[in-house]
């Protein structure tokens, strides 16, 4: 490699960094929001779902009972949201453990291979040697690592691949999940972790799988990011801190 290959991959490094921290500053600004905006919506939310319920239980019009279940059924679709929107605003704080990231990855791949099959998407993990051990929240990983594998499936809709692959660098681990479906497009990499975007058609939710991603991942001392060098297809990188010595906070 040329002295200018390396300024130039150099560059690209340093400005990939500086994207991903403008990300974490503007996520960390609207996790903010969410929280002061989760609790003026969710009583008023409450409140509906309570009273149309009540009024429920003593209606016999037939008319009146569809009308009234279907304000209680949008109200608690709206509350549904609120809980997703306070999991990004407030966190719970990961249980550590020693855990294995085969397993943790092996757990997705049980959980979301029949999803995959249904849809003729062929699910493949790739687990290293030796193994990769370290002190995480597994239950939490699996969910971040399920909603990345989510995403990829809603991307590719039927046919194509989707693979997990392990790795270990420095002091983190990290978990590749790439597919072979339409990618994502430069713009957009940064886009797809705010809860307030949506890819999806419209009446389908806020689609907050990657938001969750990146919430856990922070939690964690680690971070979620689009490999905006992969194409054809997409490529979305989990880093993890190996244990909390090696945390730095994202707060």
């Amino acid at each position: 490699m040329t002295s200018r290959e390396i300024d130039s991959s150099s560059s690209q490094s340093s400005s990939d960094q500086d994207e991903r921290r403008l990300r974490n500053e503007k996520l960390q600004s609207l996790r903010r929001l969410a929280y002061g905006a989760s609790h003026e919506i969710n009583n008023p939310l409450a409140n509906i779902a309570s009273r149309a319920q009540a009024l429920l239980n003593g209606e016999t019009d037939p008319n009146r009972r569809h009308e009234l279940a279907t304000i209680y059924a949008q109200a608690m679709r709206g509350h549904e949201m609120i809980a997703d929107l306070m999991l990004f605003a407030r966190p719970s704080q990961p249980q550590l453990a020693d855990c294995r990231l085969s397993e943790i990855a092996q757990a997705c791949f049980h959980q979301m291979n029949e999803a995959a099959r249904q849809q003729q998407t062929l699910l493949k993990l790739e687990t290293p040697h030796p193994e990769i051990r370290l002190k995480a929240d597994a239950n939490q990983l699996v969910l971040a690592l399920c909603a990345i594998v989510r995403n990829g499936l809603e991307a590719l809709k039927q046919d194509g691949q989707i693979e997990i692959s392990l790795a270990q660098a420095d002091h983190m681990a990290i978990v590749s999940v790439q597919d072979d479906g339409p990618g994502i497009p430069d713009e957009m990499a940064e886009l797809v972790f705010d809860p307030f975007h949506s890819g999806r058609e419209a009446g389908r939710g806020l689609g907050f799988g990657l938001t969750k991603c990146w919430t856990i991942a922070h939690a964690h001392g680690g971070d979620v990011y689009i490999d905006t060098a992969y194409g054809p297809g997409a490529r979305i990188v989990l880093e993890i801190p190996i244990s909390p010595s090696s945390t730095s906070p994202n707060e």
